[in-house]
């Protein structure tokens, strides 16, 4: 990057602000910086500050952000659209036109020849807006009626609206802060979760009869406690609706029949500390997935009963398929007269049919080192078809269609990779690192072929928390990096869910510091083993993800040249002290309640924002969006102020703040390249590579 040009870095103010709790205070010097409603002239200036200063130091790199831009748009389909499929008398598809970034859902009447309807155009309803997301998209009974939920603010809250698809009108009810939404089989009701306004906590369910004012609406169930959230979702059946409550360790369903939508909702087993279960309904059958049995959860079955369900106990529950110490079992497809089962072994997914006739089992399986394996979209359950999609390192996505009881497998789409693309010049791998305290850490990677030399730069990324599994995946854009000779690997660290219920449980609360010394490790452990430079050596992640990242430049910030941290969770403990900061409550479970002394000195020992020091960082770009709920803009520019104070170096610490967008980035099918070519310019250009 062009240095001989001084350009001064934005210094925020520091106003002194102290917290004080347990008898210990923290300095806070930014915390001028929160500002809830968004709208402080101070703050906001200081913002686009920051954003000047990033444009400024970037500049030298616009041409090479701008080829990267072009590389990863023109890798992309022109026109892309889904797989049809077939549900009570229409064919449906998805699709992207050409040029246009939002999607446009259609349907087809009994055959793919007949006139196409489409039915939300969501470029249409896009315009006028810089940031538009479509949420849950729910056809009544007799897909006469759509109900739809929007966000075009980016802060993940949804208005609910109805659109009759018989005369293409939109309804006149619309309903703000919906989440889930459900219909009754009389084509009229909808049940519908509401977040709270404030700590955006999904904590009511309420019942609205279409046409009716809204305000009439009944309140059905409202959740007391603040460290759950609600969900809501109908049973494969159709028969059932089905209210999940769900805390970080703990579940609580209720059941309605789907034909009775004035009735009561049923509690189908009273929440108890520490048990998750999960509860669907086919062909006659509850069937429950419980980790009562096991952590790595069991497939249990209850027959239904005459005259309306009463509260069975899980030690009367039939057993399907076991709790298994090496197996997790993640979710299952009920399809006529098979059972397919989504599992992981040893870090990688499985998925396995089993007959319902005589319990025969056949596995998958598959060739790459790495791979995702999932059940794609089945809506019909009658059938003996079933869909699976399937992606690697090297392999775009895939789905295929598989007869369930020939074994025949069919092709039914690839995605295209545009331009000179051939999966052979690429080579996946999976390795194991051992960590400090000789735990086998999995890292999936994957390199060009021809410019593999062992001195290549080393990008690492890693999440890491909330028991959420890094799936492997096939990245158009990636090749950007993979064609300029970077080595691309993903950690599979302690507080994901790759090895299991207890992989998941080693890496969070009180075990949270695991997360960070694995990546660490697979850092120095990858280098040794000769799949990078050692130094050149770059770290990235996001969200709970960036908070890993601050956890690392903290405790070794000496090995990495350079680290993106995207919407970064750093100021945990003030965070998690605060109720009324969105969701806060519902992270107990996954961070500790720092209101506990030793949760909080826990926290505070590794909070990035609480432990920068003076020292040397590596070159840092850190992004957030103004909206964001999930990581409120703060924590990332309160970090990036503290180090800018006490940093010892000269390298390079850059925040970017998108003022239009939130969590997730830019909307749209293109827009979101921009974020990524502006990253993969800044690893290129600390690389040195062409």
């Amino acid at each position: 990057m062009n240095k001989t040009r001084n350009i001064i870095a934005p210094v925020a103010a520091i106003k002194p602000y102290v917290h004080e709790a347990h008898g210990h205070q923290r300095d806070d010097n930014y915390f001028w910086l929160r500002d809830d409603k968004r709208e402080n002239p101070e703050v906001l200036a200081y913002l686009e500050e920051e954003n000047r200063y990033t444009e400024e130091k970037m500049a030298p790199l616009s041409s090479l952000q701008t080829s990267l831009y072009e590389e990863m748009v023109a890798r992309q389909e022109p026109e892309l659209e889904s797989v049809p499929y077939f549900k009570k008398g229409f064919w449906y598809t998805t699709r992207y036109d050409e040029g246009k970034d939002y999607s446009v859902y259609s349907r087809r009447k009994g055959s793919m020849n007949a006139d196409e309807e489409i039915f939300l155009d969501c470029n249409e309803r896009a315009t006028g807006f810089a940031y538009y997301q479509l949420g849950d998209l729910s056809l009544s009974p007799n897909s006469m009626l759509l109900a739809f939920t929007e966000d075009t603010v980016s802060r993940r809250q949804y208005t609910l609206r109805f659109k009759n698809l018989q005369t293409g009108e939109l309804f006149t009810d619309t309903i703000e802060d919906v989440t889930d939404v459900v219909w009754a089989n009389d084509n009229k009701t909808i049940f519908y979760v509401k977040q709270h306004p404030e700590t955006l906590l999904s904590y009511q369910v309420y019942r609205h009869i279409l046409g009716d004012d809204v305000a009439n609406d009944v309140l059905i169930y409202e959740e007391l406690d603040d460290t759950f959230y609600l969900n809501l979702y109908k049973t494969r059946s159709e028969d059932y609706i089905v209210i999940c409550a769900d805390s970080t360790t703990t579940s609580e369903c209720l059941i309605l029949e789907a034909s009775q939508p004035l009735g009561e909702f049923i509690c189908f087993l009273p929440r108890q500390r520490d048990h998750e279960y999960s509860v669907d309904h086919f062909q006659n059958k509850f069937f429950i997935r419980s980790n009562y049995t096991g952590k790595n959860f069991a497939l249990h079955t209850l027959e239904n009963q005459a005259g309306g369900y009463q509260i069975v106990q899980p030690t009367d529950w039939d057993i399907l398929i076991p709790a298994r110490e090496a197996i997790l079992l993640e979710g299952y497809e009920l399809m006529l007269d098979w059972l397919i089962v989504e599992e992981r072994e040893q870090g990688l997914p499985v998925l396995r049919q089993v007959s319902f006739d005589n319990g025969e089992s056949k596995t998958l399986t598959f060739n790459d080192p790495v791979y995702t394996v999932f059940s794609h979209y089945n809506p019909q359950s009658d059938s003996t078809k079933f869909r699976y999609q399937y992606t690697s390192f090297t392999t775009p996505s895939t789905v295929y269609e598989l007869d369930l009881n020939t074994g025949e497998t069919t092709l039914l789409k690839q995605s295209q990779v545009m331009g000179e693309f051939s999966s052979q010049d690429y080579q996946s791998e999976r390795v194991w690192i051992e960590a400090r305290d000789g735990v086998q850490v999995p890292v999936s990677l994957v390199y060009k072929k021809s410019l593999f030399n062992h001195s290549n730069p080393l990008l690492v990324y890693a999440y890491g928390s909330y028991g959420h599994s890094l799936d492997i995946g096939f990245s158009s854009a990636n090749l950007s990096l993979l064609d300029r000779g970077f080595v691309y690997a993903v950690a599979h660290i302690r507080g994901g869910e790759e090895l299991g219920r207890d992989w998941y449980e080693q890496g969070k609360l009180l075990n949270k510091k695991n997360t960070f010394n694995d990546f660490v490790d697979v850092s120095k452990g990858l280098v040794e083993k000769n799949y990078g430079a050692q130094d050149n050596v770059f770290a990235m992640g996001g969200s709970a993800g960036g908070l890993l990242m601050g956890a690392i430049v903290n405790q070794a910030a000496e090995l990495y040249r350079g680290v993106i941290a995207a919407v970064p969770f750093v100021d945990v403990v003030s965070t998690m002290l605060d109720e009324s900061i969105p969701l806060t409550t519902g992270e107990y479970g996954e961070w500790g309640n720092p209101n506990d002394p030793e949760y909080y000195h826990y926290i505070l020992s590794y909070s990035p924002y609480d432990q920068v020091t003076a020292k040397a960082y590596p070159n840092m770009l850190v992004t957030t969006g103004l909206h964001d709920s999930q990581v409120q803009y703060w924590e990332p520019a309160k970090w990036v102020a503290k180090l800018r104070e006490l940093k010892t170096d000269d390298n390079q610490l850059m925040l970017y703040t998108d003022m239009e967008a939130g969590h997730g980035g830019k909307s749209g099918r293109f827009k979101h390249f921009e974020d990524i070519a502006r990253e993969f310019a800044f690893l290129i250009d600390l690389a040195k590579v062409d």
